[in-house]
């Protein structure tokens, strides 16, 4: 409280306290703005300082942090009480503040400091949108409980969401923001605030024509297709919604000049544009353009080049005299700022160190119809990478990331190491292949160093496979966990369980699959760097299944009757660095083991005994995709693959021919009698033989050769529309005619390609859009589609488009055209005679679950042995890729 004061005081402090009020209100609204001098006013000393009002900051932490101290001397009107109030305003913490002097006696003054809080946020309501659209909205805008209210963020909130939807199409979006107090009985001083965030979207403003005038070069409808975002209403183009954004429309106005640069007329522009509102849901454009004349490419000369010559800049540049000036190309053979892996000049000269060199097109002469250009050339120091750092990974550790940089300290700037250093850590699956940026850091042209900073954010690289359904004979259930960033390291380390050890780079997978009948367990392993020193990797991987007898009308598991397969594989594979690092070899070695006990199936011909087969496998990989291993937007892939087993008939001396002549594989009773296929008896001159037996020889040690090849290309076709195209073929084989190819490891076409059930090592290949297993020959004695084919091929071509590629999820649509066809040997092969299919779908990569999706897709041509069959097709796709 103030003293009481004499009147003569009283009205001293009267004036004073008006003028410090006016002096502050004027402060409070134009202090911000701009900085006015302010002559020194009355002189005090400073008595007690107070601060007072609704606010939970400690008061002696306010006071200390203006500066103000009592005894000291201040003048009022005076640059130190500006000072301040200027201080607290910039906190933002502070919707209102006010100094007042009291107790003025014989020059002393005390100073009380009223400050009101900026409210906090207690709940927030968004109107007027979908749940999904409000949670986003929620999170764009940090709108959380106990944030700051302040004008900033209702002014910014507000603005964003309206652009956001104006962005959309939603040309007349309008967003209003009010705040309420809550009234807390409990505590006076709470200071929360609700907020209602009312957006109304409006209709979808959409083109309904776009008209030109003054083109005589280009109709109206090419150059309507040169403008990629701004489209007029088009029932058959689904694909692109027609919107009007205006700055996407600024850059399509730039890409009609370009359409114009592009065929030599050099001076088009547009003279003027217009819009015009036909009603809230529609609107007309209409440009009028200037063409001018169209020009040709006459004399380049290079100005400045030592390190290479004429000849050499001109083959990169590629544009002669006598062409068509081609502007959009000349920029892009300059520097193509779309691809930083361009083949242009000024990657030529990045490439080999030189960062700093600096390139110009200058038009010097213009005549007739005819240009002359000199191409100025500062080459610059060479540059060298000084201190090489990265910056966001909180979970990967240091030294898995330094591994893949091709940019180490001392080395030659070169620009190609550095798009592909952003490429491997993209493909690494560990941090967000979109974020991934690579920032310089002091570059000094005089020194020729820089410092180079790799940013990266996390991503989700665990993954959990939980299914459930119905199928088969009774209720299947999976786990499955994978973990793509494991860390062996911290497996006996109590603190590095958070959950798990991570961040070693190591990929760890455990996954189980049972049933009533059928049990499935396996587990892999795979070191990327064995031994830290080199790209060696160590894959290893053990798994077992267990299959009983099921019987479909009692619908009851034999437990007596069961079929074993155990499977263990140890595998190297390297990374090389000759022809290019892209390529990678592997070698690795398999056991299966195959155990039949009372298991008599159409599966074998024979229901006892056991097969094994031992393996080598030989792979060739050539990878070069970039740069989102979800969504590649370019770049190849093939491989090759090799499958071995030893040649046994070379050394075993088994006449496989005629062993039915033998008396070991003839048929017999359980007194070992010779018997007929009646049962009746027979003598060794009319013996039967017993093709179990028979083939419980020839496959007890598989032998046979398996070879495959695919290829797969990216290409940005337009804009974010990705073309992939692939082609895969294989061919299993025998090295002995006699002992034939085993009914193990066969190639079943068509369905969604998921390998469930396989037990006798079937390779499933997809063929969307018809049933699962359902596209094989069929074999002419018995007439079955059970023994698969030993040779396939297979084509793709599939349309996509991403979504959205966020962290959180990766979504994107698809269209497709396949062929393919398999066959039992190459008299039957014919590679023109294929089973095809159309269809679309979408794919979903979530951190969590990996990739999820769903296919439809219509089969035209017939299944053989299933006439009718073939028609449309659902398929979904779990951990796959297509």
């Amino acid at each position: 409280m103030e003293k009481p004061v004499s009147n003569s005081v009283s009205a001293f402090m009267t004036k004073k306290f008006i003028a410090l009020v006016a002096f502050c209100l004027f402060l409070g609204t134009s202090t911000q703005a701009q900085d006015l001098p302010i002559s020194d006013g009355e002189k005090y000393i400073l008595g007690e300082i107070k601060v007072t009002g609704n606010v939970s900051y400690n008061e002696q932490t306010v006071i200390a942090y203006t500066g103000l101290k009592k005894g000291e001397e201040i003048y009022i009107p005076g640059d130190k009480l500006s000072n301040v109030l200027k201080k607290l305003w910039k906190l933002d913490l502070f919707s209102d503040i006010n100094f007042y002097l009291t107790n003025v006696e014989n020059g002393v003054a005390d100073l009380e400091l009223e400050i009101q809080e900026v409210p906090k946020l207690s709940k927030v309501r968004i109107q007027g949108l979908k749940k999904r659209e409000q949670e986003e909205l929620l999170e764009e805008n940090k709108l959380r409980e106990g944030a700051k209210v302040t004008e900033n963020l209702i002014t910014t909130t507000k603005n964003y969401i309206e652009s956001k939807f104006r962005k959309e199409g939603y040309f007349n979006a309008n967003v209003k923001i009010n705040t309420t107090p809550v009234q807390d009985t409990t505590d006076t001083k709470s200071n929360l605030v609700n907020m209602v965030v009312d957006v109304d979207k409006g209709d979808r403003v959409k083109i309904d024509d776009i008209d030109f005038a003054g083109n005589e070069n280009f109709s109206d409808a090419k150059l309507k297709r040169s403008m990629k975002n701004t489209k007029q209403k088009n029932l058959f183009r689904f694909w692109k919604r027609s919107k009007f954004v205006r700055a996407d429309y600024q850059e399509d106005k730039q890409s009609i000049i370009d359409k114009y640069k592009e065929t030599g007329y050099r001076d088009a522009r547009i003279v003027s544009d217009s819009l015009i509102k036909k009603d809230d849901e529609s609107i007309t454009l209409n440009l009028k353009v200037e063409e001018g004349d169209q020009y040709y490419i006459g004399d380049i000369e290079f100005l400045g080049n030592s390190v290479y010559s004429d000849d050499q800049l001109q083959r990169v540049l590629g544009i002669n005299k006598g062409d068509i000036y081609n502007g959009v190309l000349l920029d892009k053979r300059i520097m193509d700022q779309s691809r930083p892996d361009a083949q242009d000049l000024s990657n030529l000269y990045k490439n080999n160190g030189y960062l700093f060199s600096n390139i110009d097109l200058v038009e010097t002469n213009v005549y007739n119809d005819t240009i002359d250009f000199e191409i100025r050339i500062m080459e610059g120091k060479e540059a060298y990478f000084n201190e090489i750092r990265v910056t966001g990974n909180d979970k990967t550790k240091d030294h898995v990331i330094y591994r893949e940089l091709r940019t180490k300290p001392g080395q030659k700037y070169s620009q190609e190491d550095v798009v592909s250093t952003v490429r491997e850590l993209g493909q690494l699956g560990f941090f967000d292949a979109e974020q991934l940026e690579p920032n310089f850091v002091d570059p000094n042209p005089q020194t020729g160093t820089l410092d180079l900073e790799y940013s990266v954010v996390e991503a989700g690289a665990s993954q959990i496979e939980l299914q459930g359904g119905y199928g088969g004979g009774g209720f299947i259930g999976t786990l499955g966990l994978s973990f793509n960033n494991f860390a062996l390291s911290g497996l006996f380390d109590k603190e590095a369980y958070k959950p798990l050890p991570m961040g070693d780079g190591q990929s760890l997978s455990l996954r189980a699959q049972a049933s009533t009948f059928y049990q499935t367990y396996s587990l892999s392993f795979m070191e990327p760097w064995l031994g830290g020193k080199k790209p060696v990797s160590l894959q290893t991987s053990f798994s077992f299944t267990r299959q009983f007898l099921f019987d479909y009308l009692t619908r009851r598991a034999d437990k007596s009757r069961s079929f074993d397969i155990l499977g263990v594989n140890v595998g190297l594979a390297k990374r090389l660095t000759v022809p290019d690092p892209y390529i990678t070899v592997s070698h690795a070695i398999g056991f299966q083991r195959y155990n039949l006990n009372n298991y008599n199936t159409g599966l074998f011909t024979f229901g006892d005994g056991h097969s094994n087969n031992l393996s080598y496998t030989f792979g060739l990989t050539r990878d070069n995709t970039y740069v989102n291993p979800i969504f590649p937007t370019g770049g190849s892939k093939f491989k090759l693959t090799a499958k071995l087993t030893p040649p046994y008939s070379l050394w075993n001396d088994v006449d496989y021919a005629n062993l039915g002549e033998q008396r070991e594989f003839q048929l017999e009773d359980e007194n070992g009698n010779l018997i007929d296929l009646n049962g009746g008896r027979v003598t060794p001159e009319n013996a039967v033989p017993d093709q179990g037996k028979i083939d419980q020889e020839k496959f007890n040690w598989l032998e046979f050769y398996k070879v495959k090849f695919s290829g797969e290309w990216f290409t940005q076709i337009y804009d974010k529309l990705v073309l992939r195209t692939f082609a895969e073929y294989g061919f299993l084989g025998a090295y002995n005619n006699d002992r034939g190819v085993p009914p193990f490891e066969r190639f079943f076409l068509g369905g969604d390609g998921l390998g469930a059930f396989s037990l006798d090592g079937r390779e499933t290949v997809q063929l969307r859009g018809y049933p699962n297993q359902s596209v094989v020959p069929i074999d002419r004695p018995t007439g079955s589609t059970d023994d698969g084919a030993t040779i396939f091929n297979k084509y793709s071509l599939e349309l996509r488009y991403p979504i959205t590629l966020k962290p959180s999820a990766s979504i994107y649509a698809l269209t497709f055209l396949e062929a393919g066809a398999s066959y039992d040997n190459f008299r039957d092969y014919n590679p023109f005679q294929l089973n095809r299919s159309a269809g679309a779908g979408l794919r979903i990569f979530m951190p969590a679950f990996g990739l999820l999706g769903i296919d439809f897709g219509y089969g035209f041509d017939p299944i053989v042995g299933s006439p009718g069959a073939n028609g449309w097709e659902t398929h979904f796709i779990i951990g796959q890729q297509f």
